[in-house]
């Protein structure tokens, strides 16, 4: 199988339990984004190989999934959308990709990348692939449920990053008061949910009347394509979120990943934070 590794822990997860199920592994590092803990992992196991490229390297990502008999690839791990405003070098295929790209977007991005890999014979299947217990599964996650401000600013949080996720621009909403404090673009989850607690800290010097807990709801694309660019919480959210003053957190059954198991629902109620898995909405 192969692997397209991009940042955080989520391939490493997916290649731990996809070596547990006896696949062997040829690992895509990608220069900007893997962590380079990945050469200790193929150090340690036979099963395991690691080949470094550009992000910019579509002809090489091929070529050395080809020469490693590989027939199905799964993508694990965040690559920033901004790295394409880089000075990341596309070589011909990816520039040629690119060129003839109506919009920039995840989907399209992807989608076409997807469709190359497909042609020359590489299927790519869903990112959750081998990683289905780690679904959310809907209802109250922590020891606390969400309260009655909080469950009304998921209500609202969920219209706004519906129609956020639809367009494809971001996946995640910051409500305070029923009232949008941030949307995620191209910065990324963590950076919005930043923002939004920096934005909450000026109103709070100026003694503003708003409610200054904050809400996060974080909601998959209406049609979401499960080979890529799935939602993911872990403990470097919920941080940020503890950081940014966040005391709710609001994410889609069946249609988010949950990482670092036990420790970020532990974490979750130390700090007083309720995480809420609504019903899966399309």
């Amino acid at each position: 199988m192969g692997l397209i590794a991009g940042n955080g822990r989520f391939p490493f997860l997916l290649l731990d339990a996809a070596r547990a199920e006896g696949c062997e592994v040829v690992v895509a590092a990608i220069k900007e984004e893997t962590e380079p803990e990945v050469n200790e992992r193929a150090a340690a196991d036979t099963g395991i190989t690691v080949h470094w490229l550009s992000l910019g390297e579509l002809s090489k990502l091929i070529e050395t999934f080809r020469r490693a008999g590989v027939t199905r690839a799964v993508m694990a791990g965040q690559v920033k959308h901004k790295q394409i405003f880089s000075s990341i070098r596309p070589d011909w295929r990816l520039a040629k990709l690119l060129l003839n790209l109506r919009t920039r977007n995840t989907d399209v991005l992807l989608g076409a990348v997807a469709k190359v890999l497909g042609d020359e014979g590489i299927e790519l299947i869903s990112s959750t692939a081998f990683l289905e217990p780690l679904l959310a599964k809907e209802g109250t996650l922590t020891a606390r449920s969400a309260d009655e401000e909080e469950q009304k600013n998921i209500d609202y949080g969920l219209t706004v990053a519906t129609g956020l996720a639809g367009f494809d621009i971001g996946q995640t909403v910051v409500i305070a008061a029923q009232a949008c404090v941030a949307v995620e673009a191209m910065e990324g989850t963590d950076a919005a949910i930043e923002r939004a607690g920096a934005l909450m800290r000026t109103l709070d010097a100026e003694a503003s009347t708003l409610e200054r807990r904050l809400t996060i709801v974080k909601l998959p694309k209406p049609k979401q394509d499960m080979r890529f660019d799935v939602p993911v919480i872990g403990l470097r959210t919920l941080e940020t979120m503890i950081r940014a003053g966040a005391s709710c957190l609001a994410i889609e059954a069946g249609r988010t990943l949950l990482f670092d198991g036990n420790s970020l629902f532990h974490r979750a109620d130390e700090a007083g934070i309720a995480i809420v898995a609504v019903p899966r909405r399309y």
